[in-house]
């Protein structure tokens, strides 16, 4: 049985103990490790483009040579069926080799370079050259509901070490055999390409008190997290009372609010419903991105619309949800939404045989009840969604204008609607980090102009994203080098440009030499 030094993971879909144990780290072991990390980034920081470069591929290639005994004990660990964690295991993979080549081709590190003019008057001017550096040791959170690509070698890790930081993982308490094979993986990454000891690390903990004492410490530099807001806001917390405040790139959920215009339902409304729940249940509900409310506006056109989206979810089978306590949570938010006054359970979807099976659940209410109830806009992680009916345009507006900050937000509307309804555009983009239209939120494409991110609460980073390369600018910081000597300049701004990157050189961008 677990006690305080060690803890075992559970089986997501029987919730009974699988082989471990796990031991909680210890303060002197926590210590040792970021004090191990901080000795490798003044190594790591200087190493070679190509040879970072093939580290980050390397790591994905030991990542796929775990084969399916990763795979097994990962769907053990959270129920997720085998063939979403083949391809989770792939988007883990592929956004490893995206970062590797982004640190090869260099550019990313906005070298800008303003020579100098020392006979300009009145007064001469020097030369001044800015690059972006690596911030330090990083500490990394993994999460729940992508135990590979959001997790030990998942985005934060890996846009972390291509930006130059050593990466401290607090593996999730939920799949800890998961994060060891895959920290291992990565040992081996580190052993074969001959990175520095302390490059990555892998600590393991069912406590709170492990993630607290990894923030507090002096040594690391950033942390990135993904997962409730509760987690999120305490980590923020203890980042910012801290003698020497840090970052943290937190994402903490969001309702991803769905727009369905009129003339949208009029035309294609059976086939919206359908799409959306898709999206409702998608992975039981527990991506950062399913559509958890959306509007629509009353209309002739509406039954068709509810008729096949209660038909569709009516049929959707419960899942195995990810742990106990994000089952109670689920079952918690259906009972806090089922209290209140004048909301509709509109469909529900098949029971399940497991103790954690989450069965989907839609709910529906008017603008004026949606209104006066908070509760009915908060995130519940879990296959619920809430459809608000409108009585009009401008009450369509107003609710765009009151929403909080959110990951995603989707408009589905016909060329006419897009028209009409084109306030809605000057609007989204203050609510939200990625605006879609016609289309569905789960599903986050890796790619360069990827944004998975959001205004607070979603995150408290609305300057970030934690998706895409962009996501390598939260583990860095500008700094400016004036009047020095060639010699002494950082590769990136000497004047015969060795890297071959592209630079802004007085205003104009070259790859070429001074």
């Amino acid at each position: 049985m677990s006690n305080q030094s060690t803890f075992y993971a559970i089986n997501a879909a029987t919730n009974e103990e699988l082989e471990g144990p796990f031991e909680n780290a210890t303060l002197e072991h926590i210590d040792s490790v970021v004090n191990t990390a901080t000795a490798a980034f003044d190594i790591y920081k200087k190493v070679d483009n190509n040879k970072k470069a093939a580290f980050l591929d390397q790591i994905a290639d030991e990542i796929l040579n775990l084969g399916d005994a990763l795979l097994e004990r990962c769907h053990l660990e959270t129920g997720l069926p085998i063939a979403r964690l083949q391809g989770e295991r792939g988007r883990t993979m592929g956004q490893l080799k995206l970062f590797a080549s982004l640190v090869r081709e260099g550019s990313w590190v906005d070298a800008r370079i303003d020579t100098a003019i020392p006979d300009r008057a009145p007064l001469p001017k020097a030369d001044i050259r800015h690059m972006l550096i690596p911030l330090g040791p990083v500490v990394v959170f993994g999460a729940s509901n992508f135990p590979l690509a959001f997790s030990t070698a998942g985005g934060d890790t890996a846009s972390a070490l291509a930006a130059g930081c050593p990466v401290i993982v607090k593996g999730h308490k939920a799949h800890p055999g998961t994060s060891k094979m895959v920290a291992d993986a990565i040992s081996k990454a580190i052993d074969i390409c001959g990175m520095p000891k302390g490059t990555f690390s892998l600590i393991l903990g069912n406590t709170r008190s492990v993630g607290e004492t990894l923030v507090k410490h002096p040594g690391v530099k950033a942390v990135g997290f993904t997962g409730s807001y509760g987690g999120g806001k305490a980590l923020f917390e203890y980042a910012n009372a801290r003698p020497e405040p840090i970052p943290v790139f937190a994402e903490m959920g969001s309702t991803n609010p769905v727009f369905i215009l009129p003339e949208a339902l009029k035309e294609k409304g059976e086939e919206i419903a359908a799409g959306m729940a898709g999206s409702i249940t998608l992975g039981v509900g527990q991506f950062c991105t399913n559509p958890g409310l959306s509007f629509v506006q009353k209309s002739d056109d509406l039954n068709k619309f509810y008729n096949q989206l209660k038909l569709k979810i009516s049929e959707s089978p419960a899942g195995v949800m990810l742990t106990p306590d994000i089952k109670k949570a689920y079952d918690k938010g259906i009972e806090r939404t089922l209290s209140i006054k004048n909301v509709e359970e509109f469909s529900v979807g098949l029971n399940g045989d497991s103790p954690n099976a989450g069965t989907p659940r839609i709910f529906k209410t008017s603008i004026e009840d949606f209104n006066q109830n908070e509760d009915l806009s908060e995130e519940n992680f879990g296959p619920s969604s809430v459809l608000v009916e409108a009585n009009s345009k401008n009450e369509i507006i107003e609710a765009a204008k009151n929403l909080c900050g959110h990951l995603t937000a989707t408009v589905f509307g016909t060329a006419k609607d897009l028209e009409e309804y084109k306030e809605l555009f000057d609007i989204l983009p203050k609510k939200v980090g990625r605006i879609i239209v016609n289309g569905y939120p789960t599903g986050v494409e890796v790619c360069h102009s990827m944004v998975h991110g959001g205004p607070y609460p979603s995150t408290t980073a609305p300057q970030s994203t934690s998706v895409g390369t962009g996501a390598i600018k939260r583990f860095v910081r500008p700094v400016c080098f004036q009047s020095y000597p060639n010699s002494l300049l950082p590769d990136e701004l000497k004047n015969e440009n060795p890297l071959n990157i592209w630079r802004l050189v007085d205003g104009d961008f070259k790859n070429s030499k001074i």
